[in-house]
């Protein structure tokens, strides 16, 4: 398959999942894309909304539709690393009378993890994701074991409820393409939800792609172009929230402690080309890469002091160095934020 039956196949299979989708979630149409275009850039998700919006229902429902094996982890206080990676057992040949170490897979052998409520459980079993969401495997007895192909983490966290929870240590949080916000639903769609969630219907999902498609159109996604001057773009903005890089903007100084590192630029790059892609376009733009700055770049920057005592949230510096950086190419700059930032 070239490249361009590649995005017309990519363009038409997300046309179908968000169908497949909404005939059980109603509304949430931002939530609905963001989270697909980190599924296409084969990216994971931490998902934070109040309890009852649907977040569980919306994993499992994309599971679902994409037919490909799901397991939901329940994150509590008590929950072990080897309650999700699995762990080693002694099993004994009858015949032999030997006996030896056989690995029980754990429920992270699955395609779409649902980490339930993970700020739940201490970083100890946090860090049980870590190796998973980065090296597509899990050590277990010094044994490397090899999780299947394609991988999503997909985290809830309750914003409101903190007693007795451990918010994410930032490394880890670094590892979430997205962080997406999940808020109340419209008045239209709250009376839709209200009347088809109390009433004796059930919803059948007619499957869109297997694991072996998912895997086709994540690379037909990263084979799609990205020219240098959108690069840069994603760059000024990722650097623009560095207060140790000097040249930044004043209410970056004063509101932030730390920035986004590399990573954010990547994700930046592979989310603008997932929603070029999935629009049916051939190439990435500065517009895609503002499209997903928000939820790439909300987790990664950390407020200091001064900020939280004023309210000034990472959504709002975001919005204000978007505002801030044009979006086009600036020669001779070498790319610095210095020399594209507007003076406060």
């Amino acid at each position: 398959m070239d490249d361009r039956a590649a995005i017309e196949r990519l363009k038409k299979a997300h046309s179908q999942i968000s169908t497949e989708i909404h005939k059980v979630i109603v509304g949430q149409e931002e939530v609905v894309e963001e989270l697909l275009l980190a599924i296409f850039s084969r990216g994971h998700c931490i998902l934070e909304g109040v309890p009852g919006l649907a977040k569980t229902l919306l994993v499992s429902t994309l599971a679902r539709a994409m037919n490909l094996s799901f397991n939901r982890i329940q994150f509590t206080p008590d929950l072990m690393p080897a309650d999700i990676t699995g762990t080693e057992v002694i099993q004994e040949d009858k015949a032999s009378g030997t006996r030896n170490f056989k690995f029980l897979k754990g429920p992270i052998f699955a395609h779409v993890i649902l980490a339930d409520e993970i700020n739940r459980t201490p970083p100890k079993t946090q860090a049980a994701l870590l190796e998973a969401m980065q090296e597509r495997q899990v050590t277990v007895g010094g044994e490397r074991h090899v999780l299947p192909e394609p991988f999503f983490v997909l985290a809830t966290q309750n914003p409101i409820e903190q007693e007795g929870t451990y918010p994410l240590p930032e490394a880890q949080q670094d590892r979430f393409m997205f962080k997406i916000l999940v808020d109340y639903p419209k008045w239209d769609d709250e009376r839709e939800i209200v009347k088809t969630t109390t009433a004796d219907l059930k919803s059948e999902l007619t499957p869109v792609l297997d694991a072996e498609e998912m895997m086709a159109c994540q690379h037909a996604v990263r084979r799609i172009p990205i020219a240098d001057h959108v690069v840069e773009y994603a760059m000024r903005i990722v650097r623009a929230t560095r207060v140790s890089a000097g040249n930044v903007p004043d209410f970056v100084k004063e509101n932030v402690a730390w920035g986004a590192g590399p990573r954010a630029c990547q994700f930046l790059a592979l989310g603008a080309k997932a929603r070029a892609a999935l629009a049916g376009r051939n190439a990435a733009t500065c517009d895609d890469v503002k499209a997903v700055a928000m939820p790439v770049l909300r987790h990664r920057i950390l407020t200091n002091f001064a900020a939280e005592s004023a309210g000034v949230t990472p959504d709002e510096i975001v919005r204000r160095i978007l505002e801030q950086t044009p979006a086009k190419d600036v020669a001779g700059t070498g790319g610095e934020a210095a020399s594209v930032l507007k003076s406060e």
